[in-house]
């Protein structure tokens, strides 16, 4: 199996390379690139394909006991500084480069139905290339160091991707913000990576870990400075995977195409921030207010997504601030030490998460042969209802979905979320009761999608409610008073605007957006049995270092059946509750939400507006900073100019006056020397 180990590095390097000749053709050849759509869409599939077939076989390596692999070169080096670059074959890099491979490599079969009549169908695809090809750096990354570079092109490819439709002053806005987000935690993670090489000289995650911990146990380094760096790193983590406060790029990334927000919130990007606190854990593990600064932030994400989930009805916001929930978990889970818990969350949510993603592109894609190409219609749920009698496969896959990030058995999200809630027990008991009543939440919500979605009567027709919905979006200005239009007027006047739809009612799919869609239900139904805490196979091949697999065996083997029954049934017990709530409000009608909303109105607001931290945000932050710049712009004209005019006027004068002086006539010269020497002589003779 060696030289498996020893060509691991072409699993990046392969979609890098489809990328860039992709890239090359579009620079040099656009037209004749572009006229090769299908032959460019089936290369980057399979080169892709390529890196997925090599990360599979790694993973059966590793499996079958095959010793972690580790390849490096010198990179740069002055005096006694060698940095490293190469990469690393584990347990965790391997999953990492399965779920990485697979996820994306169904993202982009979907995307040549979802993207076939988009003019930038090419440069998508040498986008998502390049972005599955940072992703796959970053996992098989050796030292923290070339994680960072990886880091970075992987925040350089979701700019590109979420601004995808730049002409989209909403899509540019979203990837400028993404942007900006990121470079704060970025930077964060940047001086803690720094603090940390010069307290420890490494940049190796285990080397780190080891020195950390004796420099803070001989005192030759505060406890509390080690703290502050580990903060620091995690910093990056809580950007990167939209963790409280910097989750607010998340929801405006869905102005990106669907496909790439399957990507994006399912096995890259939002997951490299639970992958770098799994890789960190040797660091983190040894520093408790690190772990209760990261535990604390998970459980206040998890429940604050999933609060603001509940109000939001675009289709696609829903599930961002779904994602942002469950990545709340498995952070918290990282934190009360339950390493492999969080790892297996990553594991399951990538596969189901990844499916609702596409499921709701579906949905999208049958929406606007109704609606028309208006994100605005085409995503509200206030317009959908009853498509699973005109998309049954989109329908079951998202059933399934939505079954398995309820936590209901035997789906993938029971076991591994069950997992998380029972660790979470044991280390806090608070935290747990937050995890617990965010599950509840959870169910209701993304049944309330279902249900508003799948079943009652089709909605997309009515064009009063479709008027209403662009007036709340200001699309249209409502007229008021003495001639203003009634709403037959209006229903007329959404008839023109949209007389270009082909059919009354969505359609089911096309194969290559239904086939991923079938392929990822089987994992979200299935992958979790590994994990079973009775016998846990995930947890003897996923171990955190210092416990052996003899431990866990142990561990096993004592395996308590009462406790197991007490906590899965709880967490089962809440999802239900939320699920009936949901059924009686969306389904069968006998609760009025309205009524509720209204009864509630304060708090009905405060999650509709996403508790208000965009507003404030932007009161702090950007009308803050715009506020700062006037005030140095002040500064700089008033005193910083001042100073410099006032030097200008002392030099305009001062040549004034001397130019009177510096005539040329010897006459004038003698008689100031003359006029000099006496005053000389009357200022000798005064004294």
């Amino acid at each position: 199996m060696e030289p498996l180990y020893q060509y691991a590095w072409l699993i990046p390097v392969l979609p890098l390379a489809g990328a860039m000749l992709v890239g090359l053709g579009l620079i040099s050849q656009n037209k004749a690139t572009n006229r090769l759509r299908q032959l460019v869409g089936v290369f980057i599939v399979s080169v892709l394909g390529a890196s997925m077939v090599l990360s599979f076989a790694l993973l059966w390596s590793q499996i079958q006991g095959h010793e972690p692999f580790t390849r490096t070169f010198e990179w740069a080096a002055a005096g006694n500084f060698h940095l490293m670059m190469g990469y690393t074959i584990d347990h965790i890099t391997a999953l990492m480069l399965v779920i990485v491979t697979t996820v994306a490599f169904l993202v982009m079969i979907y995307t040549d139905g979802y993207m076939a009549h988009d003019p930038g169908y090419v440069r998508f695809y040498a986008y998502l290339s390049l972005f599955s090809s940072s992703m796959l750096g970053l996992v098989i990354s050796p030292n923290l160091l070339q994680v960072y570079i990886f880091w970075e092109l992987v925040g350089m490819c979701s700019y590109l991707l979420i601004g995808f439709w730049y002409d989209r002053k909403a899509a540019a806005d979203a990837c400028q913000k993404a942007f900006v987000v990121n470079r704060v935690g970025d930077f964060g993670l940047l001086l803690g990576m720094l603090g940390l090489y010069w307290a420890t000289g490494s940049f190796e995650f285990e080397v780190m870990g080891e020195r950390l911990q004796v420099l803070v146990e001989s005192g030759a380094l505060s406890g509390l400075l080690a703290a502050l760096f580990a903060v620091l790193v995690f910093l990056g983590p809580v950007a990167k995977s939209a963790q409280f406060p910097l989750h607010v790029w998340l929801p405006d990334a869905m102005e990106g195409p669907t496909p790439i927000s399957a990507l994006i919130h399912a096995a890259t990007m939002v997951a490299a921030g639970v992958f770098l606190i799994a890789r960190m854990y040797p660091v983190f593990e040894e520093i408790p207010a690190a772990m209760n600064v990261i535990a604390w932030t998970g459980a206040a994400t998890a429940f604050i997504g999933a609060t603001i989930a509940i109000t939001q009805n675009d289709i696609k916001k829903g599930l961002a601030y779904s994602t942002m929930s469950q990545l709340g978990y498995m952070v918290m889970a990282m934190g009360v030490g339950a390493y492999t818990a969080g790892l297996f969350h990553l594991m399951t949510h990538a596969y189901f998460k990844a499916m609702l993603f596409l499921g709701s592109g579906s949905v999208i894609h049958g929406m606007e042969d109704v609606v028309g190409h208006d994100p605005v219609l085409a995503q509200d749920m206030r317009l959908m209802g009853g498509l699973r009698k005109y998309m049954p496969i989109t329908a079951l896959t998202f059933l399934v979905g939505t079954l398995a990030i309820c936590g209901i058995p035997p789906f993938a999200g029971f076991w591994s979320k069950d997992e998380i809630l029972g660790s979470t027990f044991q280390a806090n008991p608070v935290l747990w009761l937050i995890g617990w009543l965010t599950a509840g939440i959870t169910a209701f919500y993304m049944f309330r999608m279902y249900f508003s979605t799948f079943e009652g009567e089709f909605r997309g027709n009515q064009k009063e409610i479709q008027h209403q919905l662009k007036i709340a979006a200001g699309q249209i200005v409502p007229a008021f008073g003495p001639g203003a239009m009634n709403v037959q007027e209006l229903a007329a006047t959404a008839d023109d605007e949209h007389d270009h739809h082909h059919s009354e009612f969505p359609h089911e799919s096309p194969l290559t957006m239904t086939l991923p869609l079938l392929v990822l239900a089987v994992p979200s139904a299935l992958i979790g049995l590994v994990g079973m805490p009775f016998k846990n196979y995930f947890e003897e091949f996923i171990h955190p270092s210092g416990e052996t697999v003899a431990e866990i065996i142990a561990h096993e083997e004592a395996f308590e059946w009462s406790e197991f029954l007490i906590m899965g049934g709880t967490s089962v017990g809440i999802a239900l509750i939320g699920i009936t709530l949901a059924s009686l409000m969306y389904l069968r009608g006998k609760i009025d939400p309205g009524a509720i909303a209204k009864s509630i109105q304060p708090l009905y607001q405060f999650s509709l507006n996403k508790w208000y931290f965009d507003e404030i945000y932007d009161r702090l932050f950007v009308q803050g900073s715009r506020r700062l710049a006037r005030q140095v712009m002040e500064v700089d004209y008033r005193v910083v100019d001042g100073v410099v005019n006032l030097t200008g006027l002392f030099a305009l004068l001062s040549g004034e006056g001397l130019k009177y002086i510096e005539n040329g006539r010897a006459q004038f010269y003698a008689l100031m020397i003359f006029g000099a020497v006496l005053g000389l002589v009357i200022v000798s003779g005064v004294t």
